[in-house]
């Protein structure tokens, strides 16, 4: 599969996680103030998009190495994120209703090569002999 079919998939995977990150907050956003609502909503929606890209982006098998890697692919993407949201919210007064939406479109390109990097990485840690040592997290 090429890079051009992964950006697409993977830009694809971005809207079906960002509407379930926004939805997420909105509803967690009736219970907690929104910082809490963002870390929260987008910790949920991270897992998520973790199987999404193993699966769909990316077509490989999802391991426990990967899963535990995965959230340095949204390391940048989440301090660009929270980052964003607290300067609309708190500083350029815009709504915490539509803040993330905004905030969330300059973190996508850093986050697809973080992602791709440590997605098409061989399951097999050095030094590993069995199969049996790289843990699957889903058949």
């Amino acid at each position: 599969m090429t890079v051009r079919v992964q950006l697409v998939r993977f830009a694809l995977v971005g809207v079906v996680n960002t509407g379930t990150y926004y939805a997420l907050y909105l509803l967690l956003l009736t219970r907690l103030p929104y910082v809490a609502a963002h870390v929260s909503a987008f910790t949920l929606s991270m897992v998520g998009s973790f199987f999404l890209n193993s699966h769909f982006t990316y077509r490989t098998r999802p391991t426990l190495r990967k899963f535990l890697l995965f959230p340095l692919t949204n390391a940048a993407n989440f301090v660009i994120t929270t980052s964003g949201v607290y300067v609309l919210v708190d500083v350029l007064r815009l709504s915490s209703r539509y803040a993330p939406l905004a905030a969330a479109g300059a973190a996508v390109p850093i986050t697809f090569v973080v992602s791709r990097a440590i997605m098409l990485r061989p399951d097999r840690a050095a030094g590993a002999t069995s199969p049996r040592e790289r843990t699957p997290i889903s058949r």
